[in-house]
């Protein structure tokens, strides 16, 4: 049979069916010889390293490693949506044989020479932006890649590479063995109070395709539902020790898939990383690609952050307590009755709940006023493909379109949540912009991945507020990654991009799920057609930010246990990221965690390979910072001005990685960025 696998790095359009994990191995094997021969006559053809230029050299280099990205690209991405015994071996195989590679790459002499005679050559002062951009982070990657270092230490480098790679592939699998081994088979029906229609007709269809009586629960996507509205109290607890113990050494699966071992070499193995590049630990050697630039800065950020938002926090939970003691008769709350109190106590304030909400957000309605808000902001049409395949039957296809109906990219939504795919959201991608040696253009394609409920029986997939935000936020990812005009791989899209700016347009895209005008259009109840009636509008947008304290000091404890572990790691310690953890919550946590609660061995953000989060996890809150600022600009100029609308197009949405993203925001904020304005979208400021 044909190796399908091989030809997917001469196309545009991702090919899903026929790829057998046999052919993986053969197929990493195949590229990466054709791309080392190719640097070597590239390498090999002068002496005279003033002759290199971009369209002998570059350019090459570029395309070869685009084929590379395409066809591991798509690999990595199978193994997170379809996941099997012989795709995980496979993917196994190939990984160390990709660190090599790009280790070798990052520790070739005579390339890092070749770039930085073009950087001094004179016609260098002719390239666009977007070029010098590449040369310059070409250069500053090699040195921190260890370039400078002497041959012994390059090696040991490579080494700690690999390490790497290696353990944080293995981080990510015990989380989802860990995640997948649990679940919970109820058979008397009164211990699903409490949980909606939707979970209960899910659980049962799950329990029968499993040959099970009852009803069977799992953690994905079931643990936020059972959390929220399960009014038996002994299952919520069980559910938040089966999640906060996943890969540990605690809880039900005690020491099965136990990452606790695992975080201790990742960090040791980033330590020595950073310390061979004489930096004093990985924070600062992780920060040097960021617009933080330093932990000090990132750590002062967050703390400016607390300082607002704690004295909130602590109203919100004492006002919680009160509620819970006087309502329930809950003399003291435990973590596990905070979600399902806190919804209560909505409910009563606002009288509105996510599930109240649920049946007034299908799917098909959703997409389509989000499409609607793109085409109004952006002049972007989006219009479904049936023809082209996807990797699940599931997963739906469009093509987006500007104003002059000029094709500008792919995107796949794959939404449900099923056995074998990882779980939570993101967006992800085949390919980016780029042009090719003929002038043709290889349009970006994208993928946003969900693990929403399916539809169920004769019910379409209905979506909660919250999921619908989720969707919204991986469609401000996608149209970054789609709507670019920049024509060079590294830096269009979201390539080049540092970190901490990464999520500008993702959390931009979220403020219009709380618009009227958007509401108004899709908000419909699925049966009836009668649309979301306006005291629950009312009430909803009261309710925006309930507990928004609350859940700020949690996302600040993540932030500051990342960058303080990243910047403090001492390896003579045994379990270090505990004793950091516990210390950040001494003086962040407004609520007792319990001892067995081990987050940090399920925090695939900073330790799971292929996530490039870590001493990076304050960018959330960083570049809400930058969204909500630029949000407040449209509210000032009109919530859809096209003037606007084009200015954070051409600025924030399509400039990709070639221009600093400080520079570009102040051209369209005509400032500096302001906190006031997170502050008081958050209502942390009146």
């Amino acid at each position: 049979m044909e190796n399908t696998l091989l030809k997917i790095q001469n196309t545009n359009i991702p090919i899903f069916s026929n790829i057998e994990p046999k052919n993986i191995e053969p197929t990493i094997n195949t590229i990466l010889k054709e791309n080392r021969q190719l640097l070597k006559k590239l390498l090999d053809k002068t002496q005279k390293t003033e002759n290199y230029t971009w369209d002998n050299f570059i350019a090459p280099l570029i395309i070869s490693n685009n084929r590379l990205h395409k066809v591991w690209g798509l690999i990595s991405h199978l193994n997170n949506v379809l996941n099997s015994e012989p795709l995980r071996e496979a993917y196994h195989k190939a990984l160390p044989k990709l660190s090599d590679y790009f280790s070798e790459i990052s520790h070739n002499k005579k390339l890092y020479n070749a770039i930085q005679s073009i950087a001094k050559n004179k016609k260098y002062r002719n390239f666009n932006i977007a070029q010098k951009k590449i040369i310059t982070n070409e250069l500053r990657d090699f040195k921190l890649s260890g370039i400078t270092l002497a041959p012994e230490k390059q090696r040991e480098f490579a080494k700690l590479q690999k390490l790497q790679t290696k353990l944080g592939a293995k981080f990510s699998e015990n989380v989802l063995d860990a995640t997948q081994s649990w679940n919970k088979l109820i058979t008397d029906k009164s211990e699903l109070a409490g949980l909606p229609s939707f979970a209960v007709t899910a659980a049962k269809e799950l329990a029968q395709q499993r040959n099970l009586q009852g009803w069977l629960l799992t953690l994905e996507p079931t643990y936020s539902t059972v959390m929220l509205y399960s009014d038996y109290q002994t299952l919520r607890k069980e559910f938040y020790t089966a999640y906060t113990t996943r890969a540990s050494d605690q809880g039900p699966n005690a020491n099965h898939w136990d990452n606790t071992e695992i975080i201790d070499q990742i960090l040791k193995t980033r330590l020595k990383l950073a310390k061979l590049l004489k930096f004093k630990n990985f924070a600062e050697y992780a920060l040097t690609t960021r617009m933080a630039k330093n932990p000090g800065k990132v750590i002062a950020f967050l703390n400016k952050l607390a300082k607002y938002a704690k004295p909130r926090a602590l109203q919100e939970l004492q006002e919680l307590k009160t509620f819970a003691k006087e309502k329930y008769h809950i003399d003291e709350l435990q973590p596990w009755d905070i979600g399902y109190y806190s919804e209560k106590l909505k409910e009563e304030k606002y009288q509105i709940s996510q599930e109240a909400l649920r049946p007034y957000f299908s799917e098909s309605r959703v997409l389509d006023g989000l499409f609607i808000i793109i085409d109004r902001l952006f002049d972007i049409k989006i219009k479904k493909d049936s023809k082209t395949e996807a990797w699940h039957s599931d997963v739906k296809v469009f093509d987006l379109f500007d104003n002059r109906r000029n094709f500008k990219g792919k995107l796949y939504i794959d939404l449900y949540a099923r056995p074998n795919k990882k779980g939570g959201a993101w967006m992800s991608s085949f390919c980016s912009r780029h042009k090719n040696d003929d002038n043709s253009i290889q349009f970006p394609v994208a993928y946003i991945i969900c693990n929403f409920n399916k539809p169920s029986g004769k019910e379409p997939s209905l979506f909660n507020h919250d999921e619908v935000h989720t969707l919204f936020h991986e469609f401000g990812h996608a149209l970054q990654h789609l709507l670019t005009t920049v024509d060079y791989d590294p830096v269009s899209g979201l390539n080049g991009i540092p970190n901490d700016a990464i999520e500008i347009a993702s959390q931009f895209m979220e403020n219009w799920c709380w618009e009227k005008s958007f509401l108004n259009k899709i908000a419909k109840h699925y049966k009836t057609g009668k649309p979301l009636p306006v005291k629950m509008f009312n009430n909803m947008i009261k309710a925006k930010n309930f507990q928004s304290g609350m859940q700020t000091m949690r996302q600040i404890e993540f932030a500051l246990f990342d960058i303080r572990l990243h910047n403090e790691f001492n390896p003579r310690y045994k379990n270090y990221a505990q004793k950091i953890l516990d210390d950040v919550r001494s003086t962040i946590a407004i609520i007792t965690i319990p001892k067995f609660n081990r987050f940090q061995n399920g925090f695939s953000h900073i330790f799971a390979n292929g996530h490039s989060y870590a001493s990076g996890y304050y960018s959330y809150k960083w570049s809400e910072v930058l969204s909500s600022d630029a949000f407040a600009k449209f509210l000032e100029d009109g919530k859809f001005n096209k003037k606007t609308g084009k200015s954070f197009l051409h600025n924030i949405l399509e400039s990709g990685g070639a221009i600093d993203p400080m520079i570009l925001f102040k051209r369209f904020r005509g400032r500096a960025p302001k906190i006031d304005a997170l502050l008081k979208q958050d209502g942390i400021l009146p």
